[in-house]
């Protein structure tokens, strides 16, 4: 149990893709200027994180048992694409307000470098374990993504009526924020288990 509660913390604080390793940039600095289409893609994230852990961890151990393993980079991409796909496909049906809020940056899951480096972590660093830690790790890592984007959603909301020198209004104020925050989140990286 304590090994699946390291897991929680470590993908949501102490190894956020976004504020500690950097992968996932793009829809973290593109979808966060509104709290409702950051959720969005923050749930988004996890859905595919969640499933694609799973999938991915299932594939890679028929390509070891096949000892074709040197394809699972390829192998990966394509399952997050076709996981992307089909999520796009849902939410046009039954979220058109959301589909079109995300916008472009609903394909950009499938190159969220985020999503293929849960799929290889799994794969690597939990080797040794099962797939209900791989799912684990992939939902909790997900959450980081989400709670990342949210709060800095909240803050770029509070950004628009705030008083921030010329220089500084736009994107400048958001990459200096998102600077912060991952200066904040490094904070998490002394916790210890």
């Amino acid at each position: 149990m304590s090994y699946a509660f390291y897991l929680i913390i470590s993908g949501i604080f102490i190894n956020n893709f976004v504020l500690s390793q950097f992968l996932g940039i793009c829809p973290f600095l593109g979808v966060s200027k509104k709290t409702e289409t950051a959720l969005g893609m923050g749930i988004a994230v996890i859905f595919v994180m969640g499933v694609a852990s799973v999938v991915t961890y299932a594939l890679n151990l028929l390509l070891v048992a096949a000892n074709i393993q040197y394809l699972q980079t390829i192998v990966f991409i394509l399952v997050i694409a076709s996981l992307i796909q089909l999520l796009e496909i849902v939410l046009k049906k039954f979220a058109p307000s959301l589909y079109s809020a995300l916008g472009v940056y609903l394909p950009l899951i499938t190159t969220n470098c985020a999503v293929l480096g849960v799929a290889i972590m799994n794969v690597t660093s939990l080797a040794n374990q099962t797939i209900f830690y791989a799912f684990l790790n992939g939902i909790a890592s997900g959450a980081g993504f989400t709670v990342a984007i949210m709060i800095l959603a909240g803050i770029r909301e509070k950004m628009e009526t705030s008083d921030i020198p010329e220089a500084f209004k736009g994107f400048p104020i958001t990459l200096i924020t998102a600077s912060i925050m991952a200066m904040s989140f490094a904070a998490f990286g002394s916790l210890s288990f």
